[in-house]
């Protein structure tokens, strides 16, 4: 580990070297120290609750056989799914947003997530699968949208405002497929598509998180690995060039990258909205840095999906609400504030 004034250099295995700014390196453990409380109060939280520090006791292996079975069997999948998925969409989101060089480039408004949905619709409605087919189909789909718009993007490479502009003409195409492909389900089918499309932990065990699990422990290391190329590439694709960074390849990779982790998110919990827009913003805020925290947005990610998990099953009453139906409420509330900010600073 190579220290200086400003930041800190961690060599990690296989030649992969993190630069960690100061205080993106104290956000980013304070966000960790939030979420791991979160889960426990989440895991704590229900019909049978159980005190924080039994939830923990029980975590390590030293609660009752009831804990043991309420803890392990039925609350920790969920809130796992919960961290991965809100990590993997804090962090799409900052390399979209980074990628672009624009605070709309979110995978919610690239048409990513549509795809996903395209891809779970067509296995539920036209095939009639089961629940594992169908999150092979949301990543199959999200994966074959996210190659379509880079490919209709592409022209001597990508442009931030024009990847933006093909995202939002994708996402009307594949809204219109979906609600076609709806207008032509039979009710079981029209009403499995729609509890899918509103976004849900509810139910999530560990065939959802084992896949997830790994599918992060992959990608992850390898976006943070390129945190540094995609620093110098938002000073501008000619800057990045000079610096010896072989742009087009390196956009390619972080993109399929994050197509998968959007992908993978969706096909765990369904079409989760403005997690990807909201977190890297406020990463960036709080670490008051002037390029993408990929770090830092993905413990955030996790941290707003925690907490509106916890409201989803909370706040209103004894009516739970799925929790991309809260993420939604509060997302288009944030994305009405982004557009007046961005608008008064003269960058829209």
């Amino acid at each position: 580990m190579t220290v200086t004034a400003k930041a800190r250099r961690l060599n990690l295995p296989g030649g992969i070297s993190l630069r960690v700014e100061r205080r993106a390196l104290a956000v980013g453990a304070l966000l960790a120290v939030v979420a791991l409380a979160l889960a426990v109060l989440l895991i704590g939280t229900g019909d049978f609750p159980i005190a924080p520090w039994d939830v923990v006791q029980t975590l390590l292996g030293n609660g009752t056989p009831a804990n043991d079975f309420i803890v392990n069997d039925l609350r920790l999948p969920r809130v796992l799914v919960a961290l991965l998925v809100g990590a993997a969409l804090g962090m799409s989101g900052a390399v979209f947003q980074s990628v672009s060089r624009n605070p709309l480039g979110s995978p919610d408004l690239l048409g990513f997530g549509y795809g996903s949905a395209v891809g779970a619709l067509v296995v539920i409605i036209l095939f009639k699968g089961d629940a594992t087919e169908v999150a092979v189909g949301a990543l199959v789909g999200g994966v074959l949208a996210g190659l379509a718009v880079y490919l209709l993007a592409y022209k001597r490479g990508i442009q931030g405002y024009r990847l933006v502009l093909v995202g939002i003409g994708a996402s009307a195409m594949l809204i219109a497929v979906i609600q076609c492909l709806i207008t032509k389900a039979q009710m079981v089918e029209a009403t499995r598509a729609m509890v899918w499309l509103t976004g849900s932990l509810a139910g999530r065990d560990w065939a959802q998180v084992w896949p997830l699990l790994a599918l992060c422990a992959v990608v992850f290391p390898l976006v943070l690995g390129q945190g540094r190329a995609l620093r110098m590439m938002e000073m501008g694709d000619d800057a990045a060039y000079a610096l010896g960074v072989r742009v087009e390849r390196t956009r390619l990779l972080l993109m399929l990258a994050a197509i998968v982790l959007t992908t993978a998110a969706s096909a765990a919990a369904g079409p989760i909205s403005f997690v990807a827009l909201a977190a890297p913003q406020l990463a960036r805020r709080l670490t008051r840095s002037p390029g993408g925290s990929l770090l830092t947005a993905a413990l955030m990610g996790s941290v707003l999906l925690l907490v509106s998990d916890w409201a989803s099953q909370r706040a209103f009453g004894a009516d739970q609400l799925p929790v991309g139906v809260v993420t939604g409420l509060v997302g288009g509330v944030y994305l009405l504030w982004l557009l007046v900010t961005e608008r008064k600073a003269g960058r829209i």
